[in-house]
């Protein structure tokens, strides 16, 4: 694979369809995009690993939302790793890359000491995709409970018990060092779901993790025989191979799925991006009193608010802020920069 073949490929998503299984699906190549959203933050290890897996099933999921719609994951547990949070959104116009951020929120002492995989260590709770339309519609909320050992495992029970679609997904991620270059943070994935011909029933019952249903649970007759077919196939796939940047993705859907006649559509470039704004922060303080205002005021005189993705810093003048204001946004010190 040449050096520009890598680069078209890095940080895109790559729709496909099985023509001879009935089974559509998506390749996504995540590496600038996921440093950005890593490099944010000082996140150790359990935690990184995590959030990187979450951001790669929120760009293989958000794919299929329109332009301008925003689709968010959300993981909540009383474990030490309280809360993952992602945000996917669609491109603002045809042949615009779509754009995402995520971060989590954890007690360092508590994953210390905690023993577990850094799965385990979410605890008990749920595992939820939102879907906002846009100003004028009420945003979608699907939530399912955390199970199966990993946030891909979680995506997949969502997908069968909210949606009744077998669905599948082999993710890998990891700092990778290239030569001449420190280590940087890569990730790969495959999604792959079947599209019912029909209503999907569970033909069994429910067989997954606390008596939800699995994606086996969805497929019956040829329909079983094509999913079962297409996921040995994807056993067969090597964690370098989903992260690249050797094999491009039209070549891994051909390895694995050449004669299940893969056809690819066009690939959805990824770009991080955070839309925090000192607008949006003065809007959100906009509900309180200037008696409010003031308990939020630092000794120094000045509101400050941090961006939980991006980082970004704002200090605004109390007085500007609030539905009491007496002056005018623009007249105190500043603030930080703003995501795009």
């Amino acid at each position: 694979m040449t050096l520009a073949e890598k680069i078209a490929w890095d940080d895109t998503v790559l729709p496909f369809q099985l023509d001879m299984s009935n089974i559509r699906g998506r390749v996504a190549r995540l590496d600038g995009t996921l440093e950005e959203i890593l490099t944010q933050h000082d996140y150790p290890d359990a935690v990184a690993g995590l959030v990187a897996e979450a951001a790669m099933l929120t760009a293989l999921i958000g794919q299929t939302i329109k332009l301008r719609w925003k689709l968010s994951l959300q993981i909540r547990g009383d474990g030490p790793i309280r809360l993952i949070a992602t945000d996917y959104y669609g491109p603002s116009a045809d042949g615009k890359p779509a754009r995402m951020r995520a971060y989590a929120s954890f007690d360092a002492e508590r994953l210390e000491t905690e023993p577990g995989t850094p799965f385990d260590k979410i605890g008990a709770g749920m595992f939820a995709i939102l879907i906002d339309q846009g100003e004028g519609t009420t945003p979608y909320q699907g939530i399912t409970p955390l199970a199966g050992g990993s946030l891909a495992a979680c995506a997949a029970t969502y997908f069968a018990q909210s949606e009744q679609l077998a669905t599948r997904f082999a993710l890998s991620m990891a700092q990778v060092s290239e030569p001449g270059k420190g280590a940087a943070w890569r990730g790969g994935g495959i999604m792959i779901q079947h599209m019912p011909k029909a209503s999907p029933f569970a033909k069994g019952g429910a067989t997954g993790d606390d008596g939800l249903l699995a994606a086996a649970d969805l497929v019956q007759g040829e329909d079983d025989e094509n999913w079962s077919r297409v996921n040995t196939l994807l056993d067969t796939v090597e964690e370098t191979e989903l992260i690249g940047p050797h094999v491009s993705p039209d070549r891994l859907l051909l390895r694995l799925f050449h004669e299940e006649q893969p056809r690819v559509y066009d690939a959805q470039p990824v770009r991080f991006g955070c839309t925090c704004s000192e607008e949006k922060v003065r809007q959100s303080l906009s509900i309180y009193s200037a008696k409010d205002i003031g308990h939020m005021t630092t000794d120094e005189g000045i509101v400050t608010a941090d961006c939980q993705f991006c980082g970004a810093h704002y200090a605004l003048d109390p007085a500007s802020l609030g539905f009491e204001a007496t002056d005018a946004p623009g007249v105190d010190g500043g603030s930080g920069a703003g995501g795009s």
